[in-house]
């Protein structure tokens, strides 16, 4: 392999492109399917699901290619997507709930909203770990809690 050869694409540069859009964006329809805790706080089990994500995708992106070159054309396509997808967010409304989602009441006057809880896959336990987070003793002490578009829960405390 000489030096060349790093640089030798082995197919055109906007498959690259093509490529990398449609796994972006294919990831992003099925991240937006599995709801919004699957990556809000990060367990083992998310981490594993990354990183095997990302090798299962690094062949649909840059197929057999193995030059420098393929990898920095994907991951600036990405970047670039990545960039209008906010920038069209931030000007439009309906296109920023699409994205992003809304945020789903889970507690109100501290009383949990089960069928919320169990529509968002929120076990009791991670509940509790939640309030306990926040320093919350019981949910008689949350006016307000949310599973917010990011995949977090806000509380608002009662006064």
């Amino acid at each position: 392999m000489t030096v060349s050869d790093l640089f030798e694409l082995s197919m055109p540069w906007w498959e690259f492109v093509l490529r990398g859009a449609v796994c972006y964006l294919g990831l992003l329809v099925l991240l937006r399917l599995t709801g919004k805790r699957s990556f809000g706080e990060m367990a083992p089990f998310d981490i594993v699901v990354l990183i095997i994500v990302g090798g299962a995708l690094r062949s649909a992106m840059v197929g057999k290619d193995a030059s420098l070159l393929g990898p920095f054309i994907v991951v600036a396509t990405i970047l670039v997507i990545d960039m209008l997808i906010g920038a069209i967010a931030a000007r439009s409304p309906m296109f920023d709930r699409l994205i992003e989602g809304r945020s789903v009441l889970l507690v109100r006057d501290g009383r949990e909203i089960d069928s919320a809880l169990r529509r968002n896959s929120i076990s009791e336990a991670a509940f509790q770990r939640e309030l306990r987070t926040k320093e919350l003793r019981s949910i008689e002490q949350v006016e307000e809690a949310r599973l917010e578009a990011n995949g977090r829960i806000s509380f608002l405390k009662r006064e």
